[in-house]
């Protein structure tokens, strides 16, 4: 399968030929899978303080029974203020947990090496559909071919001003200015600091991404991401799939170079 590439200019190059990665089926419930699975790398362990809610003198009737009062544990004292309220013991105010968290909890999500690598290859081969891309709110008004591919001048590109032109001559401008039309968020959100949601737009996949990080520093919701750093995580971000991603040439060579089970059966069958 081919592909027309461009130039950073945005003007037709030679034709591409896609890797066998992109005749990989689409997998929405394996593209899930392995984002629900590789977000929970990130999670931190969480627990109580061993003493959280009991740090408070309270005792149970005794005896427990013919008092005409419920038998939870309560505060003892005199003068006023909590003396006789329930304490200490879960379903009290200021008790504690009956069932708290604990930091021994599994949160780390395993997922098969294969299935990781099916889901990683289904999410690379989806950005080749326009219709998957559009459907996750991308504005792609004008833009002909799918995936977008340009040449590996892009590579060389630390300058915010260069990579704005690179962006408006390849029509993908208007999926930046999509996310400037986001109005901030107010209420608790904005009083902990998260007023504002950022999004996510165009994605530049290439081999070598240190200097194009640079000039896209300043662009909201545009990331760059080299091939071997690629991630379900990177093109299918809360696992809606697939973002809007911009290849390089050199970037699709390496993907060429993924070796994964499905591929080989899928080179015998033909």
């Amino acid at each position: 399968m081919k592909t027309t590439a461009y130039t950073t200019t945005g003007t037709k190059d030679k034709e591409v030929e896609l890797p066998l990665v992109f005749s990989t089926p689409f997998r929405r419930e394996l593209i899930h899978k392995a984002f629900t699975n590789l977000t929970s790398h990130k999670f931190q362990p969480q627990g109580r303080h061993p003493s959280a809610g009991q740090d408070v003198v309270a005792d149970s009737n005794d005896p427990p029974t013919g008092q005409g009062v419920s038998r939870v544990a309560r505060s003892t004292g005199g003068g006023g203020g909590r003396q006789g309220q329930g304490a200490e013991v879960a379903s009290t105010r200021g008790g504690r947990q009956a069932h708290p968290p604990i930091v021994g909890k599994v949160i780390y999500k395993k997922l098969n090496k294969k299935e990781n690598k099916l889901a990683l290859c289904s999410a690379i081969a989806a950005t080749a559909s326009k219709e998957l891309v559009e459907l996750r709110g991308h504005k792609i008004e004008g833009i002909e071919s799918f995936p977008i591919i340009v040449s590996d001048d892009i590579e060389s590109i630390s300058k915010t001003n260069e990579i704005t032109k690179v962006l408006d001559a390849l029509k993908l401008t208007q999926d930046v200015e999509r996310l400037k039309a986001r109005k901030p968020r107010s209420g608790q959100s904005r009083l902990r600091g998260r007023s504002k949601k950022i999004g996510k737009s165009v994605l530049f996949v290439i081999k070598d991404d240190s200097k194009i990080k640079k000039a896209i520093g300043a662009l909201p919701g545009v990331e760059a991401k080299s091939v071997k750093d690629l991630s379900v995580l990177d093109l299918a971000p809360g696992s809606d799939p697939i973002r809007l991603t911009v290849y390089s040439k050199s970037a699709i060579e390496e993907i060429g170079k993924i070796k994964s089970t499905h591929l080989e059966v899928m080179v015998k069958t033909q």
